[in-house]
Order: C-alpha cells, then structure tokens, then sequence
C-alpha cells in the first residue's frame, strides 16, 4: 500500500517552482492546501492564488499560487518544511510553539478552530498539529 501525502506534494511541488524561478505553479485543490495557501497569502510569502478549470478538461479543477519575487529576482519564501507527517504526526500546546527566525517565519497548525498560524494559535491559546513551517 502506497503512502501519499498531499500537502508534502504541494510544498514540494512550490519549492521546485521557486528553484526554477517560476512565476506560478498549479496545485491539485483540497480544502486543507486552500487554508495553507489562503496563509501564505495573507502573510505575504504569496503574491495570489486563483481557482482554475483545466481548458482541456473542464470537471478538473486546481490552485494556481503565483509566487511572489523581489526586483532582485528573490522569492518572498526562502524555505519550506514539513513538519507532521502522516506517518509521524507532530503535536504542540501553544505554549510550546516557538517562534520561527525571531518571528520572521511562520509554522502552520491545524487546531480545533481550523488551520491557522503559530501566532494565532498563541493568541487564542490552542495547540494543534504542527504541518509545516515557511520562512
């Protein structure tokens, strides 16, 4: 039996994009990589995301994430990290949350309340699972 593991395909699938300079890359949709996207956008490590039909086939659907770079060619998310695995999840209390590069960085936790940041998990005192890291 084959292990699979869709958010790790797409932080994958992001840093490949961004090695190879790319101005966007495609992501297959569910409602937990829309979470961790909507988070990248509004921390500002994304320029955009947009829901798209497939022109050749219009039942499928995917995110196109456009990355977001600097005049100098730099991308805004300099390293991703998959923190909990499915084959080894990683819990935290929000006490235990540490911040990421003195708060540059943000790790992404999926909580009673839904998927929020480490910062907001701090705020309404929650813990969760620890998915990923972005700095």
């Amino acid at each position: 039996m084959a292990n699979h593991d869709p958010i790790g395909d797409m932080l994958a699938k992001v840093k490949n994009a961004i090695l190879a300079k790319k101005e966007f890359v495609d992501v297959p949709p569910s409602k937990e990589k829309l979470e961790i996207i909507k988070i990248l956008k509004n921390e500002g490590f994304i320029k955009n995301f947009k829901k798209m039909n497939d022109e050749k086939n219009e039942a499928k659907v995917f995110f196109r994430v456009f990355l977001k770079y600097d005049e100098a060619g730099t991308c805004a998310i300099f390293g991703l990290k998959r923190i909990s695995k499915p084959g080894r999840r990683i819990y935290k209390g929000y006490k235990n949350l540490v911040k990421l590069y003195n708060g540059i960085g943000i790790n992404v936790v999926s909580t009673s309340t839904g998927i929020i940041t480490d910062k907001k998990a701090v705020e309404k005192k929650v813990g969760g699972e620890v998915i990923c890291s972005v700095w």
